[in-house]
């Protein structure tokens, strides 16, 4: 059974190939498992589907898969795996790490050349909503736990998450905006999501309230934030991913005011090198059927193609 590498064979996730319990091999007739580390190159791996009906299992590299939604139709049964669960727990700490910042006015702060007044809110005993409660929403959850935070959790499913005091839909988290102190987005791209924060919203939320966006950025309207903060509808925003993205030069967002812009680095890539390898490994035992303990080992990180995470 071939596995191979694509669209380079990086060192690191070659050996986690062969952990698993096979070389990884050159793109031919044989190849049956992909190991795709290009998160943008979607037309490419479509190419590379379409020339080589025989693959059976693609390992995407990062845990959002949105932009392989038509790779997804055309190949419908191919079994792809994401890297949802692998990254927790670095997004979750820059998630926190954007509130924190949000909430104290760093971003001024960071930018100004002299003495100035003082601003700035503790998170403790705040209202939050996680909106998403896959692994980074859960630990976001988590790390909330200390600062005594009122958690709502909005997803899909209206399940119980551990330290959440209430669990509801978004059509619900819409009516309930105006409760929050901070909103923080940890979900994936879907219909259902895209602008889930625009101009309705923000003019809805408390005026001392914050944002944080770590999942992506067309789930808040950019130009609504910008304006938002600028009018002073809200208190800031943190944001890690944008709507475009890279955020072009000259935006308003930029000179908003309490903004704190990093550049889709809540998880970079070398973060990402050991847990991407380790979840490669593992599945790659799964592609071979392998057992562990007498139970098959299952594919970890299954893409919803429906659901569209």
């Amino acid at each position: 059974m071939t596995i191979t590498v694509l669209p380079e064979a990086q060192a690191p996730f070659v050996k986690a190939v062969a952990a698993g319990g096979v070389e990884a091999q050159p793109l031919s007739a044989e190849t049956e498992g992909v190991v795709w580390l290009d998160p943008k190159g979607a037309s490419q791996l479509a190419e590379v589907l379409d020339a080589n009906p025989q693959v059976r299992w693609v390992q995407l590299p990062f845990a959002g898969v949105d932009a392989f939604t038509d790779v997804f139709t055309r190949h419908s049964s191919i079994t792809f795996t994401s890297a949802k669960g692998a990254y927790d727990e670095p997004v979750a700490e820059h998630a926190l790490a954007l509130t924190l910042a949000a909430l104290r006015d760093f971003g001024p702060y960071s930018r100004r050349t002299s003495w100035s007044d003082q601003a700035g809110r503790s998170l403790y005993d705040l209202r939050v909503a996680v909106v998403g409660a896959g692994g980074i929403g859960r630990e976001i959850v988590r790390l909330l736990q200390p600062f005594r935070a009122k958690i709502t959790v909005v997803r899909r499913r209206q399940q119980p998450v551990e330290g959440a005091e209430r669990v509801v839909d978004d059509q619900t988290f819409r009516s309930l905006v105006a409760e929050f102190d901070v909103i923080i987005l940890a979900a994936a791209l879907t219909a259902g999501t895209k602008h889930l924060l625009g101009a309705e919203e923000f003019k809805a939320l408390p005026n001392d309230a914050v944002v944080v966006n770590i999942a992506r950025g067309p789930q808040i309207d950019t130009d609504a934030l910008a304006e938002a903060i600028a009018q002073g509808e809200i208190a800031g925003a943190g944001v890690d991913v944008t709507d475009p993205e890279p955020l072009p030069d000259g935006h308003p967002l930029w000179t908003a005011g309490n903004v704190i812009i990093t550049p889709h680095t809540a998880n970079t890539w070398a973060m990402a090198q050991k847990p991407l390898s380790a979840r490669i490994s593992h599945n790659v035992r799964a592609f071979l059927g392998e057992s562990d303990g007498g139970s098959a080992v299952e594919f970890a990180g299954v893409v919803d193609k429906q659901a569209g995470y």
